[in-house]
């Protein structure tokens, strides 16, 4: 059944979940995260951020009747050529390591020891997914994009995922240093939520 006030949000990442809780607190909507409607995973195969963002907020749209906001974003290296990219959620256990932020992160580091700080810029991006329901021909789709730089080390212990080693040089700090209100002016995510 459509319900125009009643929304389920395509993450089971508790970051994520955090920030859209923040993020949307304003609105005058129920955001429910698909894990409290049993909605399994989407399996992401997209080969872009707007694909995969696609791919789950019509699975969970289908799913559970409800319209649908999915959030697919990562972290872009231009020294890795984009990488981890779409594949920052599972970067270290792709190369057979663990399936963590942390083990991600220092993934991260061990691919950039030998880059100078200089050749170390790196964006994060979210693509945003709206769908009415599953077979809404006309889903809207919102990026935002957050650029930065890498640290050699991890500095703060706010946020989640990369945000130790994300450098926003307008700050003096990383993201894990930056209070929640403001990431979630500066962040990609938060971009792409105020433009949606």
């Amino acid at each position: 059944m459509y319900c125009t006030n009643h929304w389920v949000l395509a993450s089971n990442n508790a970051g994520k979940l955090r920030e859209f809780n923040d993020l949307l607190a304003p609105l005058a909507i129920k955001i429910q995260p698909q894990a409290e409607l049993e909605v399994p995973d989407a399996i992401e195969d997209g080969l872009s951020f707007i694909e995969n963002a696609l791919i789950k907020a019509r699975h969970a749209a289908r799913l559970t009747g409800l319209p649908a906001l999915s959030d697919d974003s990562g972290l872009e290296v231009d020294a890795l050529q984009g990488a981890p990219g779409i594949y920052s959620a599972r970067y270290a256990s792709m190369a057979g390591g663990d399936k963590s932020d942390l083990a991600n992160l220092n993934k991260l580091l061990v691919d950039l020891k030998d880059v100078p700080p200089a050749e170390r810029t790196a964006r994060f991006h979210c693509v945003l997914a709206f769908m009415r329901h599953a077979d809404d021909p006309t889903p809207i789709v919102i990026q935002g994009t957050w650029e930065g730089s890498l640290l050699q080390a991890p500095a703060g212990d706010q946020g989640f995922g990369y945000d130790p080693i994300f450098w926003v040089a307008a700050h003096g700090c990383s993201a894990a240093q930056l209070s929640k209100a403001e990431k979630n002016r500066l962040s990609h995510r938060g971009l792409a939520v105020a433009a949606f």
